[in-house]
């Protein structure tokens, strides 16, 4: 995931603004991590570069 996609991305539930937390990065993107809604209390995952924003009841 690029780090400029977080300025255009909100909570897919509330609409609210998202906190990116980075566990792993290459020279280009963000490789692993998580996208937290504070308001949801729910963290979105990303893995291999590609953020998980399916709502909470969605995601297995």
């Amino acid at each position: 995931m690029k780090d400029e996609l977080m300025e255009i991305l909100a909570c897919p539930v509330c609409k609210g603004s998202l906190e990116l937390t980075v566990t792993e990065r290459d020279e280009n993107e963000i490789v692993t991590g998580s996208i937290y809604c504070e308001k949801c209390d729910f963290h979105y995952p990303i893995q291999d570069t590609i953020p998980n924003l399916l709502p909470p009841d969605m995601q297995s």
